[in-house]
């Protein structure tokens, strides 16, 4: 099985990780796929933008003069004349025939406008924590059990292929996000604007993370932040404290969720500019996942 570039490519987001990023150009450009594709190099410091013209010069390089995060993702998705996008950190890359197997999924069911892979971390290869609990999943949606996989309202941004016009709609990743729980805004708005969310474990994404402490400490950070601003945008008032409180439980004692805490309270004016509760059917299946937790 087989997918031409012109119907799926490949959009990374990297900083600072030149050598692991070319490690990875490498293993996607190795696929049977061939996908076209384009990297977005939020401003790093370690000759990343030269490496990858040196060594790679198939790939399109977007040098970006700041830091853009997650958003990263949405200038690498717009240099990709593809219908499909799939996104790899500089650290994961796709099995061969994965991509293949996203555009034909895509194809066949055009409700669709995103695909959760199944992500295997590291040498052991163990599932994605994440994924484990999407194939566990209950939800229901608007499709059939002819679509595949299973309904989700979340997913690995690295084990992810979306449908270009879907993912265009709703505005890509939100720039003010960062790197660190980005997907469940996202998710959940493609899920409002009436494209299926499904999480199809055929298809499958590698993710050697790094292990570096100072990495992990902002991660935390930004993830009790980016969940507690996604619960002010989307949830209804009167699920607000709850889900703020158990933002706060998820981000658990210490330092770096009094740190998020704040950072989302100075974010407090534009949401209550940008303040969008989901539509009902969205917030059940919500309700129905913080009850399955």
């Amino acid at each position: 099985m087989s997918a031409t570039p012109a119907r799926i490519g490949v959009a990374i987001a990297t900083r600072d990780r030149r050598e692991t990023l070319l490690a990875t150009l490498a293993r996607l450009r190795a696929l049977p796929e061939r996908p076209p594709i384009a990297v977005a190099d939020n401003a790093s410091s370690d000759g990343t933008a030269a490496a990858v013209r040196a060594r790679h010069p198939q790939v399109r390089l977007l040098a970006l003069a700041q830091n853009r995060g997650a958003a990263a993702r949405n200038a690498a998705a717009r240099e990709l004349a593809t219908p499909y996008v799939a996104f790899s950190d500089d650290d994961s890359w796709w099995d061969p025939g994965a991509l293949a197997r996203a555009a034909a999924a895509l194809d066949a069911h055009p409700r669709i406008g995103l695909l959760a892979a199944r992500v295997l971390v590291g040498p052991s290869g163990r599932l994605d924590p994440t994924c484990a609990a999407m194939a566990r999943g209950r939800l229901t949606d608007a499709g059939g059990p002819e679509l595949p996989g299973v309904p989700v309202l979340g997913f690995v941004a690295c084990g992810a292929v979306v449908r270009r016009d879907a993912f265009e709609q709703v505005g890509g990743f939100d720039a003010r996000y960062g790197i660190g729980g980005e997907e469940r805004l996202l998710a959940g708005d493609l899920a409002a604007a009436g494209w299926l969310v499904r999480y199809d474990e055929r298809l499958t994404a590698r993710h050697w993370p790094s292990s570096a402490a100072r990495q992990r400490r902002g991660r935390a950070a930004a993830m009790v932040r980016n969940d507690l601003w996604s619960a002010w945008l989307r949830r209804p008032t009167r699920r607000v404290p709850a889900a703020t409180l158990r933002a706060l439980a998820d981000g658990g004692p210490g330092w770096q969720t009094l740190r998020g805490a704040g950072a989302a309270l100075s974010g407090l004016p534009w949401i209550l500019r940008e303040r969008r509760p989901h539509p009902r059917a969205i917030e059940a299946a919500v309700r129905q996942l913080e009850r399955e937790r």
